[in-house]
């Protein structure tokens, strides 16, 4: 447990600390209904987004007419950030799950406040990293992994990122809806309700609608390699 960060800040919550950088935040805060495009596979978004307020959804079109589910993303985390290595998504979507409340920093703008604060810089670029592995992660555990596996690993995982340690417990806040897993772990709705219900009897987790409780996560562990 010692290499998991409980203090690890996202990066809104770095800019949000620092006078001028929250200045430029509230500069450039846009807001999206439920259910609006905030870019489509063929535009040229040249922004960065983060999200204060709200959930997006991260999509590719794989053509006819079907497409993937990438990431859901909640409060706190930037999206669109490949524009910045001059790598633009052309397949990819982001569309809002509910109202959304963003700001959005032009590639230019976002390059200059790197040259005046080279730890976001670094930051962003970690970020980059983390994600290029989660995404490999995903694609090795669909390929080798069973629907249980899947879930427990997205539970354990999210942990690690957005937990916040009580005590020997772990709550997630504002935690994705049993859909939101489903389509991020290419399981069913009906699976991991199953297996959430298991594991509430069990007492490794509660939850609610709002959040979930990680009473032990030893043994939430330890269902991976039953």
């Amino acid at each position: 447990m010692s290499d998991w960060n409980k203090d690890q800040k996202d990066f809104l919550t770095v800019m949000q600390e620092n006078g001028e950088l929250n200045k430029v935040i509230d500069s450039n805060k846009i807001h999206f209904d439920k259910g609006a495009y905030i870019y489509m596979h063929d535009d040229e978004s040249n922004d960065i987004y983060i999200i204060l307020k709200g959930k997006v959804k991260i999509g590719s079109y794989l053509g006819d007419d079907k497409d993937i589910v990438q990431d859901i993303l909640t409060e706190g985390d930037i999206f669109n950030e490949a524009v910045l290595m001059n790598q633009p998504n052309k397949n990819e979507y982001a569309i809002t799950m509910e109202n959304v409340e963003l700001a959005a920093i032009s590639k230019d703008k976002m390059k200059l406040l790197f040259v005046k604060f080279p730890a976001l810089n670094l930051l962003l670029m970690k970020l980059f990293s983390e994600k290029i592995e989660e995404k490999q992660s995903r694609l090795e555990a669909l390929i080798f992994k069973n629907s249980r596996s899947r879930i427990i690993d997205f539970l354990i995982n999210n942990v690690r990122k957005k937990g916040q340690r009580v005590g020997y417990e772990w709550v997630l806040r504002n935690f994705y809806t049993h859909q939101d897993i489903a389509s991020l772990t290419a399981t069913s709705r009906q699976s991991v309700t199953t297996l959430f219900n298991d594991l509430r009897n069990r007492n490794i987790i509660q939850f609610d609608r709002k959040r979930i409780l990680i009473r032990d996560l030893d043994l939430l562990k330890a269902e991976n390699i039953q």
